[in-house]
């Protein structure tokens, strides 16, 4: 009796372990190139917050919805709401991934043209910062 015991509760542990290592691989979004690269897969649709501040502080901070499409490593974003300075579907992001997460990266703007910027991708693949360090900061919650 103590082994049939034993053995259910083996199988048991074994089955928890294998059904929590398939849910955290869907977890981590990631696309392996054809170079082998494994980046982020940053498809779908973003919660945005433009910020801006240094010598753009006069201007809003206005949040709005990005639908990211990525092909390869590279990857653009357009906006799904209509704002004060741009409308919807216009592009607002553009750049390119590797392994370490962004590469290189570029906020459109349809009064300034594309500035070039930093970005960092975080909590798991969830939350993107684009910052040009001087006057405007995009933050992006996959939705």
């Amino acid at each position: 009796m103590v082994k049939k015991i034993f053995a259910v509760l083996v199988c048991l542990i074994g089955l928890i372990i294998f059904t929590s290592i398939l849910n955290c691989r869907d977890l981590i979004q990631t696309i392996r190139l054809p170079n082998g690269e494994m980046v982020w897969d940053l498809n779908g649709e973003w919660d945005e917050l433009t910020e801006f501040y240094g010598p753009w502080i006069s201007a809003r901070h206005h949040k709005q919805i990005c639908r990211i499409t990525q092909k390869g490593g590279s990857f653009t974003g357009v906006r799904m709401l209509d704002d004060k300075y741009n409308p919807k579907g216009s592009q607002n992001l553009r750049g390119e991934l590797d392994e370490s997460g962004i590469k290189k990266v570029q906020i459109l703007t349809t009064t300034s043209g594309p500035i070039d910027a930093k970005g960092i991708i975080s909590e798991g693949g969830n939350m993107i910062i684009i910052d040009d360090g001087e006057k405007i900061k995009v933050t992006l919650m996959r939705r």
